[in-house]
């Protein structure tokens, strides 16, 4: 039996277990109703938040790439040129993807709780709880002008907490098992998607340095570091249970170096200077990054269905070239331009080419054999 196999047992004992469901019971007619009216509360996740983590993290790639003073020769002066219609209408469509998601996953509580509970148990799916709060805190660094959502602004203020109190709760919860619970220690439940975890502090601490409130970046920031550093260990010497990810959830390897670019994003906001702490933290992240696509074998099973785990390739890539913006603008070399050019064009280029498969391929979206889904109660 092949690694997917073995980490896809335990959630589906467990999900027909907290759902109910006899495998064995024959499916009654009664029940087609109410299986084809919350057929897709059933098979929606908070897996899906990649996609408002994609769009959102664009939405911030063009405002940074459009607010820097970078080398003329870069990519700033060009998305300076674009009509400011058309950032506005990016961060809106992300806006509106993120709205639609967050309604769904609050049917999905309210009609499907016991999928919900199963999912928060499940050592993959449980990661993605962070991603809703991770998209709207890019989202409100990337507000546009025209909405007067400055740092300093009171409303700016009230938001912040109100999206990183969710991600301090989850870090109470998420952290406290990992070296508390024998069944939840982090040697057993670890996998590349642990890395949203400590990318939702990296985010909230982010924001706090741009509002000005040094003292809580720097403790959200020490949150964020320290469990890097021990998931990073824990992932790279794969204790027991750290390779248990299903073959098609594979691109979410690339959190590996989205986790040091957000942390180098993080700091440069804490200490105001893209200094050699940043430096080192991005140059870790291309150094993963090429360690990755240098093995394409590695994708090549989960790349044979389009799946919503595709949208797992760009948020990396975003916050990538969000620290190579930075970078570039620290330095400014000819080499540090054109590294940021290639990777911002790369980031957008994977982002489109997802829009338009997940538009051409919608019937892929909701699949059945999706590892976080949970059967639909039995009547």
């Amino acid at each position: 039996m092949d690694t997917s196999s073995r980490s896809l047992k335990p959630f589906a004992a467990s999900s027909i277990a907290v759902c109910g469901v006899a495998v064995a019971a024959p499916t009654k007619p009664a029940a087609t109703p109410v299986v084809a009216r919350f057929g897709m509360l059933t098979r929606f996740h908070a897996g899906y938040f990649r996609i408002s983590l994609a769009l959102s993290g664009q939405a911030l790639l063009w405002r940074t790439l459009s607010d820097a003073s970078t080398d003329p020769r870069a990519l700033g002066p060009v998305v300076r040129s674009l009509p400011s219609a058309a950032f506005v209408l990016l961060w809106s469509l992300a806006l509106l993807t993120l709205v639609a998601l967050c309604a769904l996953y609050a049917a999905r509580c309210l009609l499907r709780f016991p999928a919900v509970r199963a999912e928060f148990r499940h050592h993959v799916a449980m990661n993605y709880l962070f991603a809703p709060w991770i998209s709207w805190l890019l989202l409100l660094q990337a507000a546009p002008p025209l909405l007067h959502l400055r740092p300093d602004a009171r409303p700016y203020r009230a938001l912040w907490w109100a999206f990183s109190l969710p991600i301090l709760a989850l870090d109470v919860k998420v952290y406290g098992q990992w070296f508390t619970r024998g069944r939840k220690f982090l040697s057993m439940v670890a996998n590349p998607a642990s890395h949203i975890t400590v990318i939702g502090n990296l985010v909230t601490a982010r924001a706090a340095a741009r509002m000005g409130w040094h003292e809580g970046a720097v403790a959200m920031f020490a949150v964020g570091a320290a469990h890097y550093l021990v998931l990073f260990v824990t992932l790279y010497q794969r204790f027991l249970g750290s390779d248990s990810l299903p073959a098609m959830l594979r691109p979410v390897f690339f959190l590996f170096f989205a986790a040091p670019s957000m942390a180098s994003l993080a700091w440069d906001a804490i200490s105001a200077s893209f200094d050699t702490c940043c430096k080192m933290l991005f140059f870790l992240s291309l150094f993963l990054f090429a360690s990755l696509v240098s093995r394409p074998t590695l994708f090549k099973r989960a790349m044979r269905r389009f799946s919503v785990a595709w949208w797992a390739y760009s948020f990396p890539l975003t916050v990538l070239a969000l620290a190579a913006a930075e970078y570039a603008q620290e330095v400014r070399e000819v080499a540090a331009s054109v590294l940021m050019l290639a990777l911002a064009i790369l980031s957008v280029a994977v982002t489109l080419a997802l829009m338009v498969f997940t538009v051409l391929r919608t019937n892929d979206l909701l699949p059945h054999d999706d590892p976080f889904s949970c059967p639909p109660l039995a009547r």
